[in-house]
């Protein structure tokens, strides 16, 4: 069922795995599955950002992140702005967002032994 113009955002969506969602998800998922891919989308998931502070906060050289947010542009998890001279990357969407912070609070569980839980 297709949403119409002026229907809320949803942040559940209850539908079958068909194969396109499969691959679109698949799609996302091989993209956080680096994990200078998946520092970068943490800290766009915390506030938008430039080349120059995410090689900072993320340790790695200025080409390498260059050459993830062009990935993560490519496949349209990021978003991009101008500042200015600046390209400011933003996480695209509010599930990605989501993904990306569960993922940090499922491997928290995993590295302090906290209990899982529902």
């Amino acid at each position: 069922m297709k949403a119409e113009a002026n229907d809320p955002p949803s942040l559940v969506h209850r539908i079958a795995p068909d194969q396109a969602r499969l691959e679109a998800a698949t799609a996302a998922f091989r993209m956080l599955a680096d994990p200078t891919r998946l520092h970068i989308l943490w800290l766009l998931a915390e506030s938008e950002s430039d080349v120059t502070a995410l090689t900072e906060a993320c340790g790695a050289s200025r080409t390498a992140v260059s050459q993830h947010l062009a990935k993560l542009r490519f496949t349209g998890l990021v978003d991009t702005r101008r500042d200015g001279r600046r390209i400011i990357y933003r996480i695209r969407d509010g599930h990605l967002t989501r993904l990306v912070r569960e993922g940090f609070n499922h491997a928290d569980h995993i590295v302090t032994g906290e209990p899982p839980h529902r």
